[in-house]
């Protein structure tokens, strides 16, 4: 049975979060009986059982084998390019090289005959067999040359960077297209058998392929109370075979994870018994589980022609189909990704979320007031973990990651310190006693902490404290002063208190402790 090998380029691709499902497609007209088809060159990172393949035609698919498809070199365009460029410029280096030591010689040749002539020349002129103007024209002559030579010399070396760079250059191109390097390829020999006597059959091979993913981006933007998000794939893959603008979905399923429910074993407790020097080493609890193996604002310039405002600029965003624990989105716009591991970007939505603001100091550890914004996410989405930029308005102010962002939940962003809002903590009284009666010693601290909202709207302000917590029973802490009562405490002895400022108001909170020694008992981790 002979082999008829189809043109099926790529199609279509689903990527996840660590592969990628490929669909090739091609077309052949076939006569009756059975015939071997040939889908080549398929990448060396392909999953053998995971190919599929099915179509359309008066025809019956009776198998599929995986082959090797072995070549002396790779026949992908690109690295063919650039191993030929290669090639061109070790060569030319190998020239430079070789004129760089001719021009040696030619110098050296030059300067040794320079140095011979002098005597010659020395008496032919007491002889007079020479003129002052003929020894002249030679010393020229050869002084020329040389510096002809030196000239060429450094012309030489010029051009020897510039192919040295270019080659670097290459190199990184090479390096970047490694999974296109390699000359084998795979084959998909599918075996067909034709009913009709002369019939169209359409293929269609879909596998699986390691080495591809895709990741969140953000740009996240205050305007007033709302957060615009805008949400990035970030597309890369080294998978050995280019992928052309085609139908691109990206797919948070994952379909290495488990398949299974886990099971729970018992979790049994004992008392610990120490082993003889002659026992042998325990085994492992029977039951134990095994261990587990290892949106920009619209811009524009100039006066505006009319009255009427222009509209905002619209993005395109990604189709999103939800299916039973996964989301699969397509984007608008067909993205080529080739294999060089380069990052390629595809917006998948924009959502304007609502933000309730505030501001945040810890004056303890710097006098400074962060704006912060916190953010319920209103959408359908469930916004996978990734990298965001936040910008407030215009201006960049900070760079964060977001975590897993269901639908329905808050998260906090940090909008930078805001100058508007001063804030100072003073320490006002310091005494070291002892007491009368005994040896008990006693230090105690009293602090203002001033809040001032010079900016022109409303102001909360959470401001965070402390009280140190004593780890002994001889340092005993006493708190004498929390003016006014903080709205929440922990048993680690932080303190926070939210003050509403109108603008231009002040906030105060008076904040004291006596810390209590036991004699003898020197104190450790004190802090002003």
């Amino acid at each position: 049975m002979d082999t008829t090998e189809i043109d099926a380029p790529v199609v279509g691709v689903t990527v996840y979060p660590d592969r990628a499902r490929v669909t090739r497609r091609g077309s052949i007209r076939l006569t009756a009986g059975e015939h071997r088809v040939r889908v080549a060159p398929l990448p060396l990172g392909l999953r053998r059982d995971s190919i599929r393949v099915g179509g359309r035609g008066a025809a019956t698919v009776l198998g599929v084998d995986v082959s090797a498809w072995r070549q002396p070199r790779s026949t992908d365009a690109q690295v063919v390019g650039l191993e030929r460029r290669r090639r061109e410029l070790a060569d030319e280096l190998v020239e430079i090289e070789d004129a760089d030591g001719i021009e040696d010689q030619r110098g050296d040749f030059l300067t040794r005959l320079a140095e011979r002539a002098g005597g010659t020349y020395a008496r032919a002129l007491a002889a007079g067999d020479l003129t002052p103007a003929d020894v002249a024209a030679f010393t020229d002559s050869v002084a020329g040359q040389l510096a002809e030579s030196r000239r060429r010399r450094r012309g030489l070396a010029r051009r020897r960077d510039e192919l040295a760079e270019e080659m670097a250059a290459v190199e990184r191109d090479l390096d970047a297209a490694h999974g296109k390097r390699a000359p084998d390829r795979l084959a998909a020999d599918v075996t067909v058998a034709v009913e009709a006597a002369d019939a169209e059959v359409e293929l269609e091979l879909t596998y699986l392929v390691d080495g591809a993913r895709w990741q969140s981006s953000y740009d996240l933007r205050l305007v007033d109370d709302t957060v615009t998000v805008t949400w990035f794939g970030l597309v890369s893959q080294s998978t050995g075979e280019d992928w052309p603008e085609c139908e691109l979905a990206l797919s948070t399923a994952r379909p290495a994870a488990t398949v299974g429910v886990p099971e729970l074993s018992p979790w049994y407790l004992d008392r610990f018994r120490p082993a003889t020097p002659r026992a042998a080493a325990a085994p492992m609890p029977v039951g134990m589980p095994p261990p587990a193996p290892g949106a920009a604002p619209a811009g524009g310039g100039g006066a505006a022609r009319s009255a009427a405002p222009r509209p905002r600029m619209r993005e395109s965003v990604a189709e999103v189909e939800q299916g039973v624990a996964a989301a699969t989105y397509r984007p608008a716009r067909a993205v080529a990704v080739p294999a060089d591991g380069s990052e390629h970007r595809a917006t998948i939505a924009v959502l304007e979320l609502p933000a309730r603001l505030d501001h945040v100091t810890v004056p303890v550890r710097a006098a400074e007031a962060h704006l912060r914004a916190t953010v319920r996410n209103t959408s359908d989405h469930t916004l996978l973990p990734g990298a965001a930029a936040v910008f407030h308005g215009a201006d960049f102010v900070a760079a964060t990651r977001l975590p897993t962002w269901a639908p329905g939940e808050e998260t906090e962003l940090a909008l930078g310190v805001d100058d508007r809002l001063r804030v100072e903590r003073k320490l006002r009284r310091r005494s070291e006693t002892r007491a009368a009666l005994g040896s008990t010693r006693r230090r105690e601290v009293d602090y203002r902490i001033t809040v001032a909202n010079h900016t022109p709207r409303p102001a909360t302000v959470e401001v965070r404290d402390q009280v140190p917590v004593s780890r002994d029973e001889a340092v005993v802490v006493r708190e004498t002063t929390v003016t006014p009562s903080p709205a929440e405490r922990t048993e680690l002895g932080e303190l926070t208190w939210r003050l509403s400022l109108a603008p231009g108001e002040s906030g105060e909170i008076a904040l004291g402790f006596r810390v209590e020694l036991a004699k003898g008992v020197e104190l450790t981790g004190w802090r002003e």
